[in-house]
């Protein structure tokens, strides 16, 4: 059987001016990276403004297992489907990150016949917009220092220095170091550490802010410490925020690439939806918006975590209202939530698959609070049966909804076309009436107890005494309206990864809080998630390598 990098090197692409053609770009907007990917010009998404808005798309999944869900194949899928019926169609994606990529998780390209290409371009370092994010982090990191060492104009209590380092790679030696070492030359030292660039608040603000004006001002928001008094000192009190946005400025603009089917995909940014907030850019997401009928675009990991900040903090920043929403899931994950174990996921199980629909009925009830119509895109396995299968679509009818079955992987268009005729029915009966889980005016403690209540189905929330008098501190200096952003465990409603189907009852123990001002939002770091991961036992990265004629294997 063909693999998604044969399928992917065997496709022929189109130069990317005729996908900008198609789109609705012309050729001058384009910054051209290669023959098959570009920018698109900042000039041309301004003057694009005042043309009315597509129907948005939100892709999301159940809480992830090391069966695989599909939810980026999904994506590519059912816009290529929508594309094939007719309708104007864009996707909006996320980058990947090196992490993953050289870790355990591999690309984050789509699959089979539904992938955004070039694969390998894409997944491997793409226009360079993740090293811009990473030098921008990097730079205010070091005029921090500087500022202390030559006297510390900011007056900065170099105890109370929050802003950390930032690496696109997954290195768990770096979450906590000793910076400045060796003698009075190199400054004062003190404890310091190293977040993976998705996780860093630059990320954040390059994904949130509409224009460049917009980015700058976040970044100069940006805390990075306190003054003895306990006031906050920021990017602009060190004046790096202007450096910091010439350094993204290139990276700022949206990169068009393409699927194998030839549908106009933008991929930008790529915030992980377990430690921050999980959605491509809004740049990106507008222009689509501006383009096309429909727009596609995705959010991390389960519904609980990536939908719920792309509806509570994306959504509501940039005044977007998606009008409908997939679910995706595959009979082989719900029977990991069911309890087998990934060596047994072959035989039939109807017993087990019916104890693993409680994670995607909580996922789809979920969504559902927001307002949006909600179908369940169920990918398909040569292993699955008739009885599985109908288990899973008698729940969903049950629920009010449908369970869609789609072969995309290895169909293309065709094999998510009834995906797309019938989210096309949702967005055309105009039935979604979005709200956000919570209104800007609910105490940031509430925020996270309506969280954890509405989505986790957590009794309570434990809050040391130290974190919530952060909170409090926030909230008199004039941030008690920002959303929140739970930083968690992925693989499970609560805070135990290993807690697996749909617990409920349990405690949500929020470990720290961290005010991202420019990002617009708190982060809540709860359980023991960490900010920085680290490479499993046996990386991806042992397995990649270039062949004999100097192609890239073993990346997938």
């Amino acid at each position: 059987m063909a693999t998604d990098l044969d399928i992917a090197r065997a496709a022929t692409l189109k130069p990317i001016r005729e996908i900008a053609q198609a789109a609705g770009i012309p050729e001058d907007a384009l910054e051209p990276y290669g023959k098959y990917k570009a920018k698109v010009g900042l000039d041309f998404i301004a003057a694009q403004q005042d043309r009315p808005d597509g129907a948005l798309v939100l892709v999301t999944g159940i809480s992830p297992t090391p069966a695989g869900e599909g939810k980026t194949t999904t994506t590519v899928g059912l816009g290529d489907a929508l594309n094939a019926i007719g309708t104007r169609t864009m996707i909006a994606l996320r980058e990947p990150s090196l992490g993953p990529c050289f870790g355990v998780k591999g690309g984050a390209t789509g699959g089979g016949y539904a992938q955004v290409l070039p694969m390998e371009d894409i997944n491997l370092h793409f226009t360079g917009d993740f090293h811009a994010i990473t030098s921008a982090n990097n730079l205010l990191a070091a005029m921090v220092d500087n500022n202390v060492y030559w006297g510390n104009g900011a007056g900065l209590d170099a105890r109370r220095i929050t802003w950390r380092r930032s690496l696109d790679m997954n290195d768990r030696a770096l979450r906590s170091v000793v910076s400045s070492l060796g003698g009075v030359a190199n400054g004062f030292p003190r404890e310091d550490g190293f977040d993976i660039t998705v996780a860093s608040e630059v990320m954040a603000v390059f994904c949130l802010a509409k224009d460049l004006a917009d980015l700058q001002a976040r970044l100069g928001r940006m805390v990075v410490g306190q003054r003895r008094d306990g006031t906050s000192v920021t990017a602009a009190d060190i004046k790096a925020d202007g450096a910091m946005a010439v350094l993204l400025r290139d990276a700022f603009a949206p990169n068009l690439v393409q699927t194998i089917d030839g549908s106009p995909a933008l991929v930008h940014g790529g915030p992980f939806a377990n430690i921050a907030h999980g959605c491509n850019s809004v740049m990106a997401t507008r222009l689509a918006l501006k383009l096309a009928d429909v727009v596609v675009t995705e959010a991390g990991f389960g519904a609980d975590l990536g939908a719920e900040k792309f509806l509570d903090i994306k959504c509501r920043q940039a005044g977007l209202k998606p009008a409908a929403c997939v679910v995706v899931a595959t009979v082989r994950a719900l029977k990991m939530h069911g309890g087998v174990a990934k060596a047994d996921l072959g035989r039939e199980d109807v017993g087990a698959v019916k104890r693993g629909i409680v994670n995607l009925a909580r996922h789809v009830e979920n969504v559902g609070k927001f307002g949006i119509p909600v179908v369940v895109g169920l990918n398909k396995f040569t292993s699955d049966t008739d009885a599985e299968i109908g288990a899973v679509q008698d729940a969903m009818r049950a629920l009010g909804t449908e369970a869609i079955l789609c072969t995309h992987w290895g169909d293309g268009a065709q094999g998510a076309a009834a995906l797309a005729r019938a989210v096309k029915v949702r967005i055309d009966a105009g039935g979604a009436k979005f709200e956000p889980l919570y209104t800007d005016h609910v105490s940031l403690a509430g925020k996270i107890e309506t969280i954890a209540r509405e989505i986790y189905r957590a009794a309570s929330v434990t809050v040391p005494a130290p974190v919530a008098a952060k909170l409090k501190r926030y909230e008199q200096d004039g941030f008690g309206d920002l959303p929140v952003c739970i930083a968690k465990t992925q693989y499970s409603f609560s805070a135990d990864p290993t807690k697996l189907g749909a617990p409920e009852g349990h405690v949500l123990p929020v470990r720290d809080v961290r005010l991202s001002a420019g990002a617009g939002f708190v982060v809540a770091i709860c359980g023991d998630v960490m900010t920085m991961p680290g490479l499993p036992r046996v990386p991806a990265a042992e397995a990649i390598r270039l062949d004999d004629q100097g192609r890239i294997e073993g990346l997938f």
